[in-house]
């Protein structure tokens, strides 16, 4: 997996999704930085491709909690899973850069004018999706950063 030289497509960053029982935000801190693997859908596999080394990516817990609980840095790729035999498979390694100190929930986005037609609530399954540089301050501050 080599570092890719491009300019990121977006201004703000990403949002990948996990299901905190499978690995959470807290398993990235104590790991420190880990491959982000296992994407299957074929927009959110477009949308990790377009991933580019030192983008922010927000942490979203899917599931029971469903709310971002802290942020990452892209270190590596994207580049091919080493280990899929699906060509299409890719991944990016990340590293944690912080836990918020409020997560935001789905709830509260929902109930805010300014993610309206955001594919967070337009595509609810989509696990890698942009984030706009208004959004990502607008997060920020519900978190209380």
């Amino acid at each position: 997996m080599g570092s890719a030289a491009k300019k990121s497509p977006v201004a703000g960053g990403w949002l990948f999704k996990e299901e905190p029982n499978h690995y959470s935000y807290k398993d990235l801190e104590k790991d420190g930085s880990a491959v982000w693997d296992g994407v299957a859908n074929p927009v959110a596999r477009k949308n990790l491709r377009n991933v580019r080394v030192g983008d922010r990516v927000l942490y979203y817990h899917t599931g029971e909690e469903r709310a971002i609980v802290g942020e990452m840095l892209v270190l590596e790729g994207p580049g091919p899973d080493p280990a899929s035999d699906d060509p299409k498979s890719v991944v990016v390694k990340v590293q944690a850069v912080r836990a918020w100190p409020n997560p935001v929930t789905l709830q509260q986005i929902k109930q805010d004018a300014a993610f309206a037609g955001w594919d967070l609530l337009r595509m609810s399954r989509l696990s890698v999706l942009a984030v706009s540089a208004d959004q990502w301050k607008r997060l920020e501050k519900m978190a209380g950063l």
